[in-house]
This record gives structure tokens, C-alpha cells and sequence, in this order.
């Protein structure tokens, strides 16, 4: 992926990683533009740095994702990169799951639905591009999963595999495929306070960007790093240690 002269969508570009992204790429000479559910989220990004494009676009919603990329083509011809990062974490417990279904559909439909289609809407609008990239921002727990975010880990593990099939068929088209692993990262994600126990925010990106400058396309950081390179045995334990230590803390659950 090129560092500089990009134009960039950022889903979930309103706050946590995805602002954090949209500040180094504009400061790296990209034109960014980040969508969100919440105007003023996006509105208070807008003022903290005057230069981002903001466009209000529920992704768990397919006919603003149709609206969504028709709006970037018009407006955005060079549109060279796709940042999948929108996401919600619910925590579930299977036995007690009373909620209708579109409480447990939004998960899936944010996080995986969404990726996907907005990949194959505007696929045919990168590989036009002189450089394109498609970056799909997963998580640690693709390879792991956190037992009491079962929907979650498990988008993100098909976010994972659907990444590596999409690099194996743009081999010899200009369009680069990356996918960024976090670990927990000091966000709201799931809610205010339930990860601050992750890693700091900044220097979770630096870590990235300086994974980019490397050219790896498969980027993890923390413990997820050292997720992607451990056994099937190492992972199931990992799991499994998770699991333990979080009905530990969370005894009602």
C-alpha cells in the first residue's frame, strides 16, 4: 500500500482506531474520508482535523452502503483504498439469549456483512486505480476467540478467512490486500471502560503504520502478533485461559 497520495474510506472513522488511522493518514499527504453512524461523532472529528471528509452511513445497513459508494465514486473518482474497520462487540451469553434477532444480527451485519458487500461494490472501481488496497481491520480473536464474544470472534474469524481468499484472487491486480489483527486497544469498543486494559491506542498504531512502511500484509501487534504465529494447540489454550480467567471477573455472567 502506498504511504502517501491516497484516497481512503475509513468505516468506523468517527473515533477509537479508525480516527486514530484518519489523523496518521492525513498526515502522511492522503485525502481520507470516514463514515459513521453518529453526525455528531463525525462532526467533532471534523473540527479536530478540518481536512477529513465525513459521511453519515450506517454500514449494518445495505441501502446506505449502496448510497455509500455510489456518493465516493462521484465524488471521490481517485478512491484508490478501502479501510474495513466499523465494529460492535456484544457480550453474549448463549443460554440466556432473549433478545430478538435483529439485536444479534447488527453484530454480524456491521462486522461482517458490511465488509464484504462494500468490498464488492467497489472492487471494480480500485482495480481502475493505478495502486489500491483493500485493508480489513479483524482482530486477535479471528485466531482466538473470547468465549463471552462468541458473534464477534466469530465475524472476525470469517473476516479473516474472506480476507486471505480476496489476496489469493487479486494476486496480479494492483489492488494490495492487508489485514490489521488488534489486540484489546485501549477504545470503547463494546462500551466505555471495557478495555482499558488494552493496549494504548497510539502506540497501537504506531505499531501498524510501522508494519505498512514494511510492506506486511498481515499485521498483528501485542499478543495478537504472536497469535499469528502460533500452533493450533497454543491457540485453543489461549482460549481456553481466557475463558477461565473472564468467569473469574465476571462471575454473574
Amino acid at each position: 500500500m502506498l504511504q502517501s497520495g491516497n484516497t481512503i474510506l475509513i468505516t468506523g472513522g468517527a473515533s477509537g482506531i479508525g480516527l486514530a488511522f484518519a489523523e496518521r493518514f492525513l498526515e502522511a499527504g492522503n485525502q481520507v474520508i470516514v463514515c459513521g453512524r453518529r453526525a455528531e461523532k463525525l462532526e467533532e472529528a471534523k473540527a479536530k482535523f478540518p481536512a477529513l471528509h465525513t459521511r453519515v452511513c450506517d454500514v449494518a445497513n445495505e441501502q446506505d452502503r449502496l448510497e455509500l459508494c455510489d456518493w465516493l465514486v462521484r465524488e471521490f473518482p481517485n478512491l484508490n483504498a478501502l479501510i474495513n474497520n466499523a465494529g460492535i462487540q456484544q457480550w453474549v451469553n448463549v443460554l440466556r439469549a432473549d433478545d430478538d434477532w435483529a439485536h444479534f444480527h447488527q453484530e454480524i451485519a456491521i462486522n461482517f456483512d458490511a465488509p464484504i458487500h462494500l468490498t464488492l461494490r467497489l472492487l471494480p472501481h480500485l482495480v481502475k486505480q493505478p495502486h489500491g488496497a483493500i485493508v480489513n481491520v479483524s482482530s486477535g480473536l479471528a485466531l482466538a476467540p473470547a468465549t463471552w464474544a462468541p458473534i464477534y470472534s466469530a465475524t472476525k474469524a470469517a473476516l479473516h478467512s474472506f480476507t486471505q481468499s480476496l489476496r489469493l484472487q487479486l494476486e496480479g491486480t494492483n489492488v494490495d490486500v492487508i489485514e490489521i489483527l488488534p489486540p484489546a486497544v485501549n477504545t470503547d469498543l463494546g462500551g466505555p471502560g471495557l478495555h482499558t486494559f488494552g493496549a494504548p491506542l497510539n502506540e497501537f498504531v504506531d505499531g501498524v503504520f510501522a508494519s505498512l512502511e514494511r510492506g506486511e500484509i498481515e499485521i498483528g501487534y501485542g499478543d495478537s502478533e504472536r497469535r499469528l504465529h502460533a500452533s493450533r494447540e497454543e491457540l485453543a489454550e489461549a482460549a481456553q485461559q481466557m475463558w477461565m480467567g473472564f468467569r473469574k471477573r465476571n462471575p454473574e455472567f
